[in-house]
């Protein structure tokens, strides 16, 4: 950049007319080989930004994506004047808002519209900066755009929707700049409004541009080398407001969230200096681009530290001194750098230097001083190269932007998930705060459970005093079946923030997962405590009452989580479940609509399928239930546990040679699918084929010991067709259902009488007491009871047991046989 601008118009595009509008301009000032310029520059931002358009949402996008002010129709009068409706932004940006509020009126939440909108509003952003370069008479100017067009450390500010108040900012703020250069040249009222107007709208996308007066005095000076009173007062309004948004700004901002560092002012001009020369780098050296940069240690008694600061001050004082010699661009170039990066280089404390003190984003507009600069004096000094020097240097600049939007198109893909973004943190910055911790959450979240819960340990492990740590834990066990350990790591997560909606609602599926439905309940009420509109917790609630046959109030808490959150991932499982409490309140209509909408919702799921034949099987509509099983079916022929399902449907209608012959059409499909062998063992138990349900069952539980519906039911129908065929092996069969669970009547029972049949009457009084302790009221468990008392010689106590029966059912005829029994035995020791 030279001193005497004015000496130099002839390089400049000269905008000529009454007040032509930017648009006008560009297109009278630009040439036929400056348009394919653009154009080319524009197919290679599009190019190298494509991987953006594949990604989704990631990380603080679910600001906006989660937002129901942005889902409400009337939701801009809150963005505007209730931003503490935004339940996550600490900051008052609306316009920003706003734009996220139109876009899902356009397109709801489908991503690519959102990124596409960002890479537009970058592209803008090149040809107005393409604009200003070239008013500016900056040699390199496209060159300068093609670099800034497709420089990986914009990735960030473009490819991250979030960061649209990058973007957006950026060209109220480009704008403001050349309406003010245009209102100085010639000045005119609506000139100067229309600059003001537009650096109000910047502030109201991201208050960093609050430096733009102070980047406009250092262009006055680079301009004309003073600057004016005339300067001051003119700008005196742009610092007003830039000075009353900014403070309401922080205002807000800190309402939210009271953040005091403790930094002191010479740690703080340290970790500014550092920040800069960190800045600097990585626009010369673009390698290892992280999303979260390590955050390094501040000491003043670290000499390299102030080796960083000895620095810049000294290539401030070297640019200062050599002004005169190659011009006053240099250094208006550094401090339009510095200052621009002034509002995040630690001066004032704010929620990402908990995080790093560095950020790609952060100098998106920032970086445009020091590309100038650079370039700029490359291409002046490439201008008086001989013509071959030149063609080789514009090959080899073609080459690097080429490098650069490869490098672009890399970074590009790290947006595309969240697996894909955390996992490039944590690879770059192993200790990055939180990395591990929401990489953790979103394998969880993509059912690989075994690498989030390793992620979620190393979360824990980083920070023991995460709540959110030791929540993520916690679910991962969950989802492992492991509620009892998920157990202590959320009640340690609870006593670390009681107020960790999270980690309530996690520990509140744990208890419910162990079937303790009343402390689930108790968890879902403490969510409910501190956000009432959480959907989740509404939904945790409904699936414990359900658990506990509440089904009206499980009927209530469900459809109240659904009225919170349509799309909650969980709904299709929500109307199945009310479908099913509907079902047992003898509403069938009711429960038959939900089964439809959870099919509809979940179309890949058969299980709302099999729901609706057993109800329309239950009302006597058997052709249409067959209909709905043959449509399953037809959908799914070859899936094994469809065809087990239809089966199971088939068998709970008491057509047991159709169940059969449907699980041996699924076991054709995988001869080792443990729950058809299963259900058709117990299909045949049910024939009275009792041979064959044996070797079905045995089959089953060899396959999968843990079978999910085994429990102690196999067992029991294993030690019954045993006991049907008098085999010995029944009371085995039926002593293991007892110890998978001790309050398993059936085996009581069964085992009880093969006990009294053996003659060993001490068990079999044992085993009826455990069975009068758990139905108290059964009259024939009081008459064995008393029966195996008289055998054992306790004729007092078999009386008052038969007695007790037949109180229970006064027609009981073994009670009364038994009464006469122990009545006659009585007399006759009493004789």
């Amino acid at each position: 950049m030279g001193d005497d601008q004015r000496g130099s118009a002839s390089r400049r595009v000269t905008i000529r007319g009454a007040d032509p509008s930017l648009g006008t301009a560009l297109l009278r000032g630009i040439s036929s080989r400056q348009a394919q310029c653009l154009l080319a520059i524009g197919v290679l931002v599009a190019v190298s930004y494509s991987p953006a358009l594949q990604g989704g949402f990631v990380w603080d996008d679910v600001i906006f994506a989660e937002e129901p002010v942005i889902h409400s129709p009337d939701g801009l009068r809150a963005i505007w004047f209730s931003p503490a409706d935004i339940r996550n932004e600490g900051h008052y940006w609306p316009l920003v808002y706003t734009s996220f509020w139109i876009e899902h009126k356009l397109w709801g939440l489908d991503a690519v519209g959102y990124h596409a909108v960002n890479i537009l509003l970058h592209l803008i952003n090149c040809l107005l900066l393409w604009l200003l370069l070239t008013r500016l008479s900056v040699p390199g100017a496209m060159m300068i755009v093609a670099v800034f067009a497709v420089h990986p450390v914009h990735v960030e500010s473009v490819a991250w929707i979030i960061e649209r108040k990058d973007v957006l900012s950026a060209l109220f703020y480009l704008s403001a700049v050349l309406v003010w250069i245009r209102f100085v040249a010639q000045p005119r009222p609506r000139r100067y409004a229309l600059a003001l107007v537009l650096f109000t709208a910047g502030l109201l996308s991201k208050s960093v541009v609050v430096t733009l007066p102070a980047a406009l005095l250092i262009w006055h000076w680079w301009r004309y080398g003073k600057v004016t009173r005339v300067d001051l007062l003119r700008l005196a309004p742009f610092a007003a407001v830039a000075a009353g948004i900014t403070a309401a700004d922080l205002s807000f901002y800190t309402s939210r969230e009271l953040l005091d560092l403790g930094y002191s002012p010479v740690e703080r001009a340290l970790i500014a200096a550092r920040a800069l020369w960190f800045y600097a780098g990585k626009l010369l050296w673009p390698a290892d681009l992280a999303v979260i940069y390590p955050r390094w240690e501040i000491d003043s008694g670290d000499l390299m530290a102030w080796t960083y600061l000895a620095g810049a001050v000294a290539l401030a004082a070297l640019l200062w001194l050599g002004r005169r010699r190659f011009g006053r661009g240099p250094l208006a170039g550094a401090l339009f750098f510095a200052v621009t990066l002034a509002p995040v280089l630690g001066f004032v404390d704010y929620g990402y230097m908990q995080f790093s003190f560095v950020a790609d984003r952060f100098q998106y507009l920032a970086g445009i001083g020091v590309l100038a600069v650079l370039i700029g004096a490359a291409a002046h000094g490439a201008g008086r190269l001989p013509e071959g020097a030149r063609m080789a240097a514009a090959g080899l600049a073609v080459v690097a932007v080429v490098g650069l939007a490869l490098l672009t198109w890399r970074q590009a893909g790290v947006y595309r998930d969240e697996i894909t973004l955390f996992s490039h943190v944590v690879a770059l910055n192993p200790e990055a705060r939180d990395a591990h911790l929401n990489l953790g959450r979103a394998l969880i979240e993509e059912d690989r459970f075994d690498e989030g819960l390793a992620a979620s340990r190393i979360a824990a492990e980083q920070r023991p005093d995460s709540a959110g740590a030791l929540a993520n834990v916690g679910l991962a066990l969950i989802k492992f079946g492991r509620p009892e350990e998920a157990e202590a790591h959320l009640r340690r997560a609870v006593r670390v923030d009681p107020r960790s909606t999270t980690a309530h609602q996690n520990l509140g599926e744990a208890l419910r997962r162990q079937g303790r439905f009343a402390e689930a309940m108790e968890s879902y009420r403490a969510v409910l405590a501190i956000d009432d509109g959480f959907a989740l917790a509404h939904a945790g609630m409904g699936m414990a009452l359900f658990g506990e046959r509440r089904y009206a109030e499980a009927l209530a808490a469900m459809a109240k989580a659904l009225s919170l959150q349509p799309d909650l991932p969980i709904a299709p499982m929500l109307y199945l479940h009310m479908g099913r409490a509907a079902r047992e309140l003898g509403r069938p209509d009711e429960a038959a609509a939900h089964f439809q909408r959870a099919g509809a919702i979940a179309p890949d799921d058969p299980e709302p399928l099999f729901d609706l034949a057993k109800l329309r099987f239950s009302q006597g509509r058997a052709e249409e239930a067959d209909r709905i099983l043959r449509s399953a079916l037809e959908q799914w022929p070859a899936d094994p546990a469809v065809l087990h399902n239809v089966a199971e449907a088939l068998r709970d209608e008491g057509r047991h040679a159709d169940a059969i012959a449907n699980y041996r059409a699924a076991l054709r499909v995988d001869a080792e699918f443990a729950p058809a062998h299963a259900g058709m063992g117990i299909a045949l138990f049910q024939s009275e084929r009792y041979a064959e349900a044996i070797a079905a069952l045995e089959q089953a539980l060899t396959l999968q010991p843990d079978l999910p519906v085994a429990g102690s039911s196999l067992h029991v129908f294993l030690g019954r067709a045993a006991w049907q065929l008098g085999l010995p092996e029944a009371a085995d069969h039926f002593a293991r259902a007892i110890r998978i669970d001790p309050d398993d009547r059936e085996a009581l029972d069964h085992l009880a009488m093969i006990r009294f049949g053996q003659q060993r009457y001490e068990e079999a009084f044992a085993l009826y007491r455990t069975l009068i302790e758990i139905d108290p009221d059964n009259a024939v468990t009081h008459s064995n009871l008393g029966a195996a008392l008289y055998q054992l010689g306790r004729l007092e106590e078999s009386l008052a047991s038969i007695e007790r029966s037949l109180a229970l059912d006064p027609h009981l005829e073994i009670a009364r046989t038994g009464l006469q029994q122990v009545r006659n035995e009585l007399a006759r020791r009493e004789r």
